[in-house]
């Protein structure tokens, strides 16, 4: 292919500008909340609903990611994306303007239906708007729309919470929202709606609101039983546990538990990677700087390296050509076992520190090949009335991972707080945890290669 066909060519550069835009502003308000959070609390008096913020994000993007998919297939992505950018942008103006902790919440709760709505939209544009050949390269968009916001939204964020005051984290992205709106409005155009698909964004919106409210149990369930509050544990994980079941019974494709082949097993290797990913990320700077000392811009480093890796391994990804992507993707998966054996070794005694930095490189890199090579084979795998459904269902899967995720590594934290276990010991253990969970990943990964015949979410 000559390089004026590329996704900057003529015809898809706004598509592919849009793209960026959108993807960039939603990873940057991800980013720049947990920067302007500590203000916001502290002005509404909210610190006992911190979490809230947080929790009300993720459950209503699932429940957005549910009732997106089958919206998509069913209406074309147009009406989805700028209705999801709507209510991301009603959202960041009910949180900027907030006079209370609960207004604060509603607007998060707002923003994360929004993203929900749009991301999924956006995938859908991508499987419309490009042709196959193209589409890593358009997905190795929105992996890299991510990085910009990586390398500057901490320091942005907390330049205008300052100077600006908190509110203008949210009320600034405002204008900015509006604009993706307008530069997708081209490729919205050219996306038709498949007209044959089946209604049903309501009830998957139902069962993802059943689904975000058992990641957020079990959460609330663990932090008990680190509390000693047994009873009150249990009590919790078993309404949590069978919550969380039930809502993903209905959101992913049959056969992702057993990692059927075809599109189920792309979607369960991807929940596997992101659970273990972001498990371990969030808590790399706090195991920096309590085993080795490291002060905060130190801690926070290799964060911004894994972000710098994650970029080349999506720009990588989407121009090879020669090598079958189950094969890519397993490649991924082994550059992810490599770096998180890696961080379990830097939790031993006596250990240095610095070799995390390249070792988030490396875990950044099997991130950017892998993120971006399972939607190309779900894109790939899925038939045109499908792919909103089945776009949506990967996401969910990511999503959902990563929130039981990162409560596990919270879990963690709180049992060595409380004197429980060691820290390294539990950040030891996460590792390897995290290590098992991608080497699975990896050898369940040539599952992902197309079946017979696709298969459709349901």
């Amino acid at each position: 292919m000559e390089r004026s066909a590329g996704v900057f060519a003529p015809q898809w550069r706004l598509t592919s500008i849009g793209i960026a835009v959108a993807i960039s502003l939603f990873a940057f308000e991800g980013l720049a909340v947990a920067t302007a959070m500590p203000s916001a609390v502290r002005e509404l008096r909210g610190l006992a609903y911190f979490g809230w913020s947080y929790s009300a994000f993720l459950v209503t993007n699932l429940m957005g990611l549910g009732a997106a998919g089958q919206w998509c297939d069913r209406v074309g992505p147009r009406r989805p994306l700028l209705t999801g950018i709507a209510v991301f942008t009603a959202g960041l103006l009910v949180a900027g303007t907030a006079v209370n902790m609960a207004m604060f919440v509603l607007g998060r709760g707002a923003q994360g239906i929004g993203v929900g709505l749009a991301s999924t939209a956006v995938f859908k544009i991508v499987a419309t708007a490009y042709p196959p050949e193209l589409r890593p390269r358009a997905l190795a968009i929105i992996s890299a729309a991510y990085v910009l916001p990586a390398l500057i939204g901490p320091v942005l964020s907390g330049t205008i919470t300052a100077h600006a005051g908190w509110r203008w984290v949210f009320l600034g992205l405002v204008p900015l929202a509006l604009a993706c709106g307008g530069a997708l409005l081209r490729a919205l155009r050219m996306s038709a709606a498949p007209g044959n698909a089946p209604a049903g964004g309501f009830r998957s919106a139902l069962f993802a609101l059943l689904a975000g409210g058992g990641v957020v149990v079990l959460q609330a369930g663990g932090d008990a039983a680190v509390a000693g509050r047994t009873p009150l544990a249990v009590l919790l994980l078993v309404a949590g546990l069978p919550a969380l079941v039930a809502g993903l019974r209905e959101l992913l494709p049959r056969g992702a538990a057993r990692l059927r082949r075809g599109v189920p097993a792309v979607i369960a290797v991807r929940g596997m990677l992101a659970g273990a990913f972001y498990a371990l990320e969030s808590v790399v700077p706090l195991t920096l700087a309590t085993l080795h000392g490291f002060g905060t811009a130190a801690a926070g480093l290799p964060l911004l390296a894994g972000s710098i890796g994650w970029w080349a391994g999506a720009q990588a990804q989407g121009r090879i050509t020669k090598m079958a992507r189950p094969s890519l993707l397993r490649r991924g998966l082994i550059a992810l076992v490599c770096c998180f054996v890696g961080m379990t070794a830097l939790c031993l005694d006596g250990a240095p520190g610095w070799p995390v930095y390249l070792l988030w490189i490396v875990g950044g890199l099997g991130m950017g090949v892998c993120v971006p090579t399972t939607g190309v084979l779900v894109l790939e795998q899925s038939a045109e009335d499908e792919t909103g459904a089945n776009s949506s269902a990967l996401q969910i899967s990511d999503v959902t991972a990563a929130g039981l995720g990162t409560s596990a590594a919270g879990v963690l934290v709180g049992a060595s707080e409380a004197g429980h276990l060691g820290f390294g010991a539990g950040m030891g253990v996460l590792g390897l945890a995290a290590a098992a969970v991608c080497a699975a990943a990896a050898v369940g990964a040539s599952r992902t290669a197309p079946a017979r015949r696709s298969t459709a979410v349901g």
